[in-house]
């Protein structure tokens, strides 16, 4: 079996998107027969992508026209040189869907399309206007001509059938790759944060959607309130959207508001060191699709704090986190709640996380649910249990 891989982003520049099609593909290759070559836009693509999706070779294609739109003149023409069986689409809205609905119209062949959370209520809202034009034009008769698309859990199952789309639906989750042993990196932060001090992470592309303004008034309240033995920095790791890093850098100059770090962009051992060196881990998003980086806290054993948008209900069945919705109020409360907490409180949360993690969101059990995806698409298996028609 030979699987196409297609995405805008197969570079750091597509933040999470990258690593789920990255570590999917790797899990694929390892732990099942199928073969998989990876077709991308060359947004950003460097060293530092090809030594990550190594042994793989991406096949990197230039773009002409608005880089929003991502026209890669040869595209359709790569597609047909992979001899692929099934093309497997990462994304929405660009010019990789067109190319998608073209390749299967051509050769007849299945496709499969990772929706990533672009048919919540909040993505489709972003740029309304935009999204309606391109579902009219392409996007639509895309999802509608699919074999299946992909989710990641069951509100995106009800946004894909809110949409009007009946194309059947895989509901599969994101995986984790699990940490091993020590890393010798000091914290990223020693130079800014002291060591007596308890960190708070947020880690994530900075964008108005995951809720961090909200996050900073709730800060701006507890602080004014904290009195606990040891004091909390919150840390702020990730790329900046758009110029709302610097939105944020401002407001957080006001009085009243302190031990607030913007870190930038950390990646690899750095990363780690990160989630390593935290004492816990927020993430206040209005939409997600199933966020890589909250699997990635409760792999390294952090309690979170994160809204119901994050799709990751199972953390609050098993107490691996507090709740909260993503306006200043209830986050400063909930900042409160986990500031309070004691230190073995917070400590059986992580643990609880990390068992969630290791029972249901490893990247070799979701390599196996996608495999058989395929199969079923190929006529090669029965239908799989994940798969829902309704």
């Amino acid at each position: 079996m030979k699987v196409a891989f297609l995405s805008p982003y197969i570079s750091r520049a597509g933040g999470g998107l990258y690593e789920v099609e990255r570590d999917l593909a790797h899990a694929l290759i390892e732990t099942t027969p199928a073969s998989v070559d990876i077709i991308g836009l060359n947004y950003g693509y460097g060293e530092e992508e090809k030594s990550e999706w190594a042994p793989l070779e991406p096949c990197v294609l230039s773009t002409t026209g608005p880089s929003a739109f991502g026209y890669a003149p040869d595209l359709v023409n790569t597609l047909h040189r992979t001899g692929a069986d099934l093309l497997h689409l990462h994304s929405l809205w660009m010019y990789t869907s067109i190319a998608t609905r073209r390749w299967a119209r051509q050769t007849g062949r299945p496709t499969i399309i990772s929706v990533h959370g672009m048919l919540d209520d909040w993505a489709l809202n972003n740029a309304r206007w935009k999204k309606r034009l391109a579902g009219w034009f392409y996007e639509d008769s895309n999802l509608k001509q699919a074999s299946c698309l992909h989710v990641f859990h069951d509100e995106e199952h009800r946004a894909v059938r809110d949409y009007g789309i009946d194309t059947p639906v895989c509901v599969i989750p994101n995986g984790v790759s699990l940490p091993e042993g020590d890393v010798s990196l000091p914290a990223p932060w020693e130079d800014q944060i002291s060591s007596d001090q308890q960190v708070l992470l947020f880690l994530g592309r900075i964008h108005p959607k995951k809720g961090l303004r909200e996050l900073l008034e709730g800060w701006k309240q507890v602080k004014s309130e904290w009195s606990g033995e040891r004091s909390w920095a919150l840390a702020i790791v990730g790329w900046d959207d758009d110029g709302h890093r610097s939105e944020l850098e401002q407001f957080a100059r006001e009085p009243g508001l302190s031990s607030v770090h913007f870190l930038g962009s950390m990646f690899g051992e750095e990363k780690a060191a990160a989630f390593r060196h935290a004492d816990a881990f927020v993430l206040p998003s209005h939409s997600e699709g199933l966020p890589m980086a909250v699997l990635e806290a409760w792999s390294y054993g952090l309690p979170v704090l994160k809204t119901p948008a994050c799709n990751l209900p199972e953390g609050f069945e098993v107490d691996a986190a507090l709740k909260v919705t993503p306006d200043a109020e209830a986050i400063a409360a909930g900042l409160q709640r986990m500031f309070g907490a004691s230190t073995e409180r917070r400590a059986s949360m992580g643990d609880r996380g990390r068992a969630l993690v290791e029972r249901k969101f490893t990247w070799p059990s979701v390599a196996q649910q996608m495999h058989e995806v395929y199969r079923w698409m190929l006529g090669e298996a029965e239908v799989p249990a994940c798969v829902r028609f309704n």
